[in-house]
């Protein structure tokens, strides 16, 4: 039977990859669009590897991006992300990848749909998943996105041309509450775990975090280790689905199952010696924070851009346990270092309080602000069989 071509872009945005469409090119009806993202990226499969498609069998490499003119008159473009499952066939909408975003707006320029001209472009893009606006801005050569550069981004080897991200107004990106219960910490009752301290934060994205020591680690455990342990990833999924409970994005525990990218599950520690993927030693006083995160049920080898600004966004927020494990920062505007398996991801943010009680207990995440670089890898029409697009 013979293949099917479609247009599109394979890119690197920050530590992740993705095929990158362009909305006009792809099939109106949702179902027909799922099953072609699922055929071009070679899910899903039994072996987890994804060697029939464009997947690399993790979840940070089995990523689809969808471009298109802008629904909102603030924005340039819209954007929108789907996490395609490795074994499983289907295509999780329910949050952003902030790695991801960093490739929007270089796409955008690359590929002409927002003009740019001079020496830096700024693309103002509207992210569907979770209704709100990222602004990117990036150096230009010519009239394409420049792409050498000296900014050295952990977990991605030699250096790039950085791309500035500036999530405005994160909070409630998918519960429309910053803090969904209204608490800065909460206590869950979890199945198989019994009662954990969690901070339920939605900024970015929604992400629960609980102490690496009330689960017996102490946060600088190597990713392959966590996913040997599959007794602890199972508490964690359990955890992570209570949280999606009580964050109200899932009405019990059945539905919190069936859509596993959100809340992602984060254990955070105080600053600790780390040693990373590539064999660096990382001391205390490299890092604010350490966290070890989990997404589809794998550990991650970097943290997520989204997970990394809702902890940066989350040890502001006093009460919560990020603030209470984080190093006290020099000054109240400092960067925040994140140490994860890869290194350290340095992210601002900005979180006010007006003294109030009730929703977010007075809490307001003006911004999270990350830099990011992005390359393109391959351009023109990537294939994909006919017979994968079976129901």
């Amino acid at each position: 039977m013979a293949q099917e071509k479609i247009r599109a872009v394979f890119m690197r945005g920050g530590t992740s990859k993705g095929v990158v469409f362009r909305a006009e090119d792809l099939p109106a009806d949702p179902a027909a669009r799922d099953r072609l993202f699922l055929a071009v990226m070679g899910s899903p499969d039994p072996n987890g590897r994804q060697l029939d498609g464009m997947g690399g069998g993790i979840s940070s490499l089995s990523k689809v991006c969808i471009v298109g003119p802008p629904s909102r008159p603030d924005a340039d473009v819209d954007y929108t992300f789907g996490q395609v499952s490795v074994r499983e066939a289907s295509v999780d909408y329910s949050g952003n990848c902030g790695n991801m975003s960093s490739a929007i707006g270089p796409f955008s320029v690359d590929e002409g749909i927002v003009r740019a001209t001079g020496r830096q472009a700024t693309v103002r893009i509207h992210n569907t998943n979770t209704r709100k606006i990222i602004v990117a801005r990036f150096d230009l050569e010519g009239d394409r996105a420049a792409v050498d550069g000296d900014f050295v981004l952990d977990g991605v080897a030699g250096s790039g041309a950085p791309i500035r991200l500036d999530f405005t107004d994160p909070g409630g990106a998918k519960t429309g509450r910053l803090l969904p219960t209204g608490r800065p910490v909460d206590v869950l009752e979890v199945a198989g775990v019994g009662r954990i301290r969690a901070s339920l934060v939605d900024a970015a994205n929604p992400c629960v975090f609980v102490a690496a020591s009330d689960l017996g680690c102490d946060g600088s455990e190597a990713p392959d280790a966590l996913e040997r342990d599959r007794e602890l990833l199972a508490r964690l999924e359990a955890v992570r689905q209570a949280a999606s409970v009580a964050m109200g994005l899932a009405p019990d525990l059945e539905r919190a199952r069936a859509i596993p990218s959100v809340p992602k599950v984060a254990m955070v520690a105080s600053p600790r010696p780390t040693t990373t993927l590539s064999g660096r030693t990382l001391a205390p006083g490299d890092m604010d924070i350490a966290v070890r995160m989990i997404s589809m049920g794998q550990p991650h080898r970097a943290v997520p851009l989204t997970g990394a600004m809702c902890l940066a966004v989350a040890t502001r927020i006093e009460g919560s346990l990020p603030h209470e494990l984080a190093a006290r920062p020099a000054r109240p505007d400092a960067d925040i270092r994140i140490a994860h398996a890869s290194g350290v991801t340095v992210v601002n943010a900005s979180v006010t309080r007006n003294g109030a009680s009730g929703a977010d207990a007075g809490f307001k995440a003006e911004y999270a602000t990350v830099y990011r670089t992005a390359r393109r890898l391959f351009e023109g029409h990537v294939l994909y069989r006919r017979s994968g697009l079976a129901a």
